[in-house]
């Protein structure tokens, strides 16, 4: 076992990042070693990168960001019993207290008290990372490795799709970010009649228009809602999910959906928007759900489920693979607008 590691590490509260050589975490009796295969970029790590308001507000450098990976268990304490080494594992990077009234009645991933690895505890864009046991999931050897490293944005799909009814029903998707491309995947899956995205981004619509959406739209130049309500009759989608946190898209989501119709929000705003709740809720009889994270653990039985099914195609999201020492070069990359899920590979294979 090495005593040293290559992590990316946030050690300032300022802009950027730095690879460094740092020592190999150490762990506990209830914890897991896991060597990290691949891990991928998400929205929060470039949150993290730029040192935005968010970020200031919750951010303690120096840290190690990074939530989504996969890898294999190195080594682990001695009341640990259900992974050997060897094992092929992801895991739930929220990490539930137990101990709140969520926590208790089965609502842990909205815990009162969660701490989530990659944001308040160091993460996976390093060698090795540290984990739970309790957090450990064990991954089937068939489950293609660079999915692995996307369960985690992949579970937020699969919760939000299956947060209502969904068979034969029409769905709109507000935002095709990987999360919203993932959905759109899932959605089909699990037999949505049609599948229609609401996208601003050209890349994203291109990938949408890949992944088979019935129909894509761009909200700059289109009609969404007199288009939507034509090809549902007159009475607007059955189901939305709203994956942008924009007002425009939040709006949109509620004029588009039909009476009794659900929203399912789990687009994060960056300031208050105002509704007309008489119009937009009470007088339509609508759902509206607030999504947040995975259900801890049923979320990753079913998205585990779908893709030994061979359910799931998401490798059009997968634009870009790169070594973990170009992380910078990444997050620029990402900036653009031109890339979806960037993988990162820390011993620098492609």
């Amino acid at each position: 076992m090495p005593k040293t590691m290559l992590a990316v590490v946030k050690p300032t509260a300022a802009p950027g990042s730095e690879i460094r050589e740092v020592k190999v975490p150490t762990f506990g009796p209830t914890d897991v070693l896991v060597k990290v295969k691949v891990a991928s970029i998400c929205g929060t790590d470039l949150h993290i990168y730029e040192w935005d308001r968010w970020a200031q507000g919750r951010i303690h450098p120096p840290l190690i960001p990074g939530h989504e990976f996969c890898g294999e268990v190195t080594a682990y304490g001695c009341e640990v019993t259900s992974v050997k080494e060897g094992d092929f594992v992801s895991a739930e990077m929220h990490v539930a207290c137990g101990k709140c009234l969520q926590c208790r009645t089965g609502e842990a991933h909205i815990c009162q008290n969660v701490k989530i690895i990659g944001v308040d505890a160091d993460g996976a864009f390093a060698e090795y990372v540290v984990i739970p046991e309790s957090n450990i999931w064990k991954l089937d050897p068939a489950i293609p490795v660079e999915y692995a490293s996307i369960l985690d944005p992949l579970g937020n799909a699969v919760h939000t799709v299956l947060a209502g009814e969904i068979a034969a029903k029409t769905v709109a998707i507000t935002g095709a970010g990987p999360i919203g491309l993932f959905s759109l995947v899932v959605a089909r899956a699990v037999g949505a009649a049609q599948v229609f995205i609401v996208e601003i981004n050209e890349h994203r619509r291109r990938l949408a228009k890949q992944m088979h959406a019935d129909l894509v739209l761009d909200p700059s130049k289109e009609d969404v809602k007199s288009i939507l309500l034509k090809r549902t009759g007159g009475l607007g989608v059955d189901v939305v999910l709203e994956m942008a946190g924009h007002p425009d898209a939040i709006r949109t989501a509620f004029d588009v959906v039909r009476r009794g119709g659900r929203i399912s929000l789990l687009g994060l705003t960056s300031k208050p928007i105002s509704l007309n709740f008489s119009e937009d809720i009470i007088f339509k009889g609508i759902t509206v759900q607030g999504i947040n994270g995975r259900r801890m653990y049923q979320t990753w039985y079913q998205m585990t489920a779908l893709l030994k099914a061979g359910k799931l195609d998401l490798h059009p999201v997968i634009t870009d693979r790169m070594a973990m020492k170009d992380f910078s070069l990444a997050m620029e990359r990402l900036k653009t607008g031109a890339a979806s899920k960037i993988l990162v590979y820390p011993n620098g294979t492609k």
